[in-house]
Parts: C-alpha cells; structure tokens; sequence
C-alpha cells in the first residue's frame, strides 16, 4: 500500500526542532520538522541501520570557547550532540551521510550570517568524513524541512519573506476597502 506525502504527514509522529536542538529516531512514522531562516539543520543517518536525526543552530561557534548554557545555540555543539546521539542509537560514523539546509540572507544590511552558518557545517562534515548527500542552503527564503530520519527522506517548501532583499521581496498586499459604520481603527 502506498501513501501519498499528505498521507504520510497526517499519519505521521511529528516532532519539532527549534534552535538549540537535536533529535534522533529510528521510527519510520516519525518526521522531523523545522522552520529555518539564517539557522542550519543538519539531517544525518546512517541507511543500513536506518537510524537518523536533525539539529537546528543558530550560529557556527561562540567564537570564544565558552560551553555554557547558550552552548546549544552553536553549530559544533549541535552538530556533536546529533553524531554522539547517532553512534548511541547503533549508528557507525563510516555509514553516515548528510542533508544540510537553511543558510538563508533574509536581511537586507546585516551580515551574511546564513553564509557563515553553511560554511561551518559543509566544513564541519566534510572534517569528520561524513559525506553531504544533498543540500540546499542560501538564498532569500526562509524554509520549513520536514525529514523522515528511518528512509533519510526530505521535503523542503521555500516560504517568502518580508524583510527578504528589496527586488525579491513579495508585493504587499493591497489595502482593503474602509468600511463604514461603527468600525474602530487602531494604528
């Protein structure tokens, strides 16, 4: 019997992952979902064991070295917790591959922060030898990921964005008709 991916979802246990976390499973009813703007999430598993996770950071590093509480924020925290949590679940380093996603610009004038995030997880893997099978990072879009860790299936839906770059930012939409009567606006 085959579903299709509305099927799936409706069917589905889903679990969100904010900033700062990290989930693993190996339930195949189990899709992880997140919603990413400049943040990374990074969807590692290893296919023979059939065991995967995401986490979801908000910067590379502290640039300082700290390990306290806003550790969980950081890129090589979150990105040690998933692999540490994969090899406890049964997972092998050698077998594992990635799906990186998020990196977005959403900002016009601020730093590229988006880029910086992409950059430290391909160099992050790529150091501990775990392969990217497939990504998708950059861009103007915010996106919602949704990753189903036990067949490593991944569905991405780019969501616009106000704050986007003044030439792709969407139109704004066109002010409604003032009504009459009674009504009370508020500024």
């Amino acid at each position: 019997m085959t579903f299709a991916p509305s099927d799936d979802l409706e069917r589905a246990i889903k679990v969100h992952v904010t900033q700062g976390e990290s989930h693993v499973s190996s339930d195949p009813n189990v899709v992880m979902t997140t919603v990413l703007g400049s943040c990374i999430a990074a969807c590692i598993r290893d296919p023979q064991a059939g065991i995967g996770g995401m986490n979801h950071f908000l910067l590379p590093d502290a640039g300082d070295g700290r390990k306290d509480g806003d550790a969980v924020r950081y890129g090589a925290y979150a990105m040690e917790l998933l692999i540490n949590g994969l090899l406890k679940r049964g997972a092998r380093r050698e077998r594992m591959e990635a799906k990186i996603f998020g990196g977005g610009k959403l900002f016009d004038g601020l730093s590229d922060v988006g880029a910086s995030n992409a950059a430290f997880a391909e160099r992050f893997l790529r150091d501990e030898g775990i392969p990217i099978v497939s990504s998708s990072t950059g861009g103007v879009s915010a996106r919602r990921v949704e990753f189903w860790p036990a067949s490593g299936r991944v569905r991405q839906r780019l969501v616009a964005v106000d704050n986007a770059p003044q030439d792709v930012r969407r139109p704004a939409p066109a002010p409604m008709p003032a009504s009459s009567g009674g009504d009370l606006e508020l500024f």
